[in-house]
């Protein structure tokens, strides 16, 4: 068995013993049994490191004499201090894992986890308040609770195989990225979908310093940045370090982030409680060399006041938080610090309440360093479109890191038509796409990984673009990278059968698949998509309420779209529509660029 296969198996059997509890409800005990279970299994490997370091001649706790070690074996994997000097939690006997399976039978399970991991909490004073200690408020049937935690038990930690430790990490995120997916909206207050998170990492590459998410989730940014701090210092032959900091304002998730990071091997300050980044920042004082944030989007009820001195660029409306997290993010920087922010694709352009003004003293300020537009279907959890704002404090070329300087100028990606899609209702950035994105960032910036690579920066219509601060002060400083990539150079193929773009605005919402299968995602977004004939005519037997937009002047085309119009109870939009404009003349050639190349 593969480790995916392994992961799906360990998930689709604990999801058929959750019965009638929510999803929401059941992530905790869930997560919380694959975190007790490894920190019983690590507790475990720990006395083993105990009994082999008095057993070894090099080692300061070397004892020779057989008996006398044997004896003070038995003392040493007993005493809380041999596992306190290497970060190992102490897990007392009746609190460990073995201990309570052996009980997975008795009428009282839930209240011994209950107990158990009260137990553990009170022996570790960084756990405290940490751990799901509500089993015995679980409406599960009879006998399920005991068959959730032999499910678990099959998660094991061996220190003499490599790797083993991983498991329990990737168990913990596939589990978390199933939890999101049964959520749905209300997932994205602990996950951001994990080819986003990496899109993020690859272009900040946090190698060494400090990170900081001011609505850290999970976790799952912290988790990413580690990895390519570990994969990388494979490649560069040097040490990496990250100094990780946060804050969740939900008491549960932020609970949830704690066990991730623990079950990954990673220390971090996540704050001394769960609360506001707005209006109770734990780390006030913090200048950060990376910040990664996926903040919720258009938040209405924050607490705002108006003389915070984050407002450095204008005072955030009280209607939209966006403008809010930008500042507070900018405020976090260190001289040279970037940040990564993940937000709803109206930041680029709104001029609601003063939010057109704040963005134009950020990029008057030289704070933009890249924009990213993302393609549709993302996120499970929200239908609003996404982009990315890349944040820098220096866009020079920083001394001996010798990047190329591009003070007063920003770089605009558009990824709307990258992505594929692994079912019915996500997309997901392919390596392919996260390495196209990530290289032409670093060409751009003329970073140390494009130099190795040979790659040079080049605009390229229809995907990038560099802009001065004129050119963007000229489209009144919206950030939009439609507006700048312009639209592809493509060569017209007179063989090919006439194109009709689709817009939809309504549900369901229709996509289509490489393979030409139309597919339905609920709840729908204004989505823009394109399709021949024969395709579109599949859409309508779908029951898809299709709004159309012809190009060309051919009138067997015209007849056909007006009957599609009236049948699907759509509507046919003419080339000079004011609300397609040049947005869908671009995505036609991109859409026609793309069908050439299936």
């Amino acid at each position: 068995m593969t480790n995916e296969e392994f992961k799906k198996t360990l998930w689709d059997t604990a999801n058929k013993l959750r019965g009638s509890v929510s999803a929401a409800e059941y992530k905790h005990p869930v997560l919380g049994l694959v975190f007790l279970k490894y920190v019983s299994d690590m507790f475990d490997a720990q006395a083993k490191v105990i009994r082999d370091r008095i057993a070894e001649p090099t080692s300061e706790y070397y004892i020779d004499d057989p008996a006398v070690r044997a004896e003070n074996a038995e003392v040493f994997t007993g005493d809380k201090t041999f596992y306190d000097q290497d970060n190992v939690f102490w897990v007392p006997e009746s609190a460990r894992f073995d201990t309570l399976l052996d009980q997975a039978t008795a009428p009282d399970l839930a209240q011994k986890l209950d107990r158990a991991m009260g137990e553990i909490e009170a022996e570790n004073p960084t756990l405290k308040g940490v751990l799901y200690r509500e089993f015995s408020r679980l409406a599960l049937q009879p006998g399920k609770l005991g068959e959730l935690m032999g499910l678990v038990a099959r998660l094991n930690f061996d220190p003499a195989q490599h790797g083993s430790r991983d498991v329990f990490g990737e168990v913990y995120e596939y589990f978390l990225g199933q939890f999101a997916m049964n959520e749905g909206a209300k997932a994205g207050e602990f996950y951001t979908p994990k080819s986003v998170v990496n899109l993020l990492v690859e272009i900040l590459a946090p190698f060494k310093g400090t990170i900081y998410d001011p609505a850290c989730g999970s976790g799952g940014m912290f988790v990413q940045s580690a990895k390519f701090k570990d994969a990388h210092q494979k490649t560069l032959h040097k040490k990496g370090d990250l100094a990780i900091h946060g804050q969740e304002l939900m008491a549960s998730t932020r609970r949830l982030c704690l066990m991730n990071l623990a079950v990954h091997g990673l220390d971090g300050n996540i704050g001394q409680s769960y609360g506001s980044s707005f209006t109770n920042d734990q780390h006030k004082t913090l200048r950060a060399d990376y910040i990664l944030a996926n903040p919720p989007f258009n938040m209405s009820d924050w607490a705002r006041k108006s003389d915070d001195r984050r407002w450095r660029y204008g005072v955030p409306p009280q209607s939209n938080a966006n403008y809010a997290w930008l500042q507070h993010i900018v405020s976090k920087l260190g001289d040279r610090g970037s940040a990564g922010v993940v937000l709803s694709n109206g930041s680029m352009s709104s001029k609601q309440s003063g939010e057109g003004e704040i963005r134009a003293a950020m990029v008057e300020a030289d704070l933009v360093s890249c924009m990213v537009a993302l393609p549709g279907n993302l996120f499970r959890t929200t239908a609003i479109p996404a982009c990315l704002w890349f944040l820098t404090k220096d866009k020079g070329p920083q001394g001996t890191k010798a990047l190329e300087d591009r003070r007063s100028r920003v770089l605009f990606i558009d990824a709307r038509a990258m992505g594929t899609m692994v079912d019915r209702t996500e997309r997901v950035l392919t390596e392919e796409d996260l390495e196209k994105i990530s290289d032409t960032y670093h060409a751009w910036r003329g970073t140390k990984s494009a130099r190795d690579k040979g790659l040079s920066y080049e605009d390229v219509p229809g995907y990038c673009y560099s802009a001065t601060l004129e050119e963007i002060e000229k489209q009144d400083c919206v950030l939009t990278p439609g507006r700048y990539v312009g639209a592809a150079e493509v060569e017209e193929d007179p063989d090919a059968e006439p194109v009709v773009l689709v817009v939809t605005d309504g549900e369901p919402t229709a996509h289509l698949l490489d393979d030409g299968e139309a597919v339905f995602a609920w709840p729908s977004t204004r989505e823009t998509i394109w399709a021949t004939i024969t395709e579109v005519d599949l859409l309508t037997r779908y029951g898809a309420t299709l709004n159309l937009f012809m190009l060309g002047e051919d009138e067997g085309l015209r007849r056909f779209v007006d009957a599609v119009a009236r049948r699907s109870g759509g509507r046919v939009f003419t080339p000079d529509a004011e609300d397609l404009g040049r947005y869908v003349v671009s995505n036609y050639l991109r859409a026609r660029r793309g069908r050439r190349g299936r």
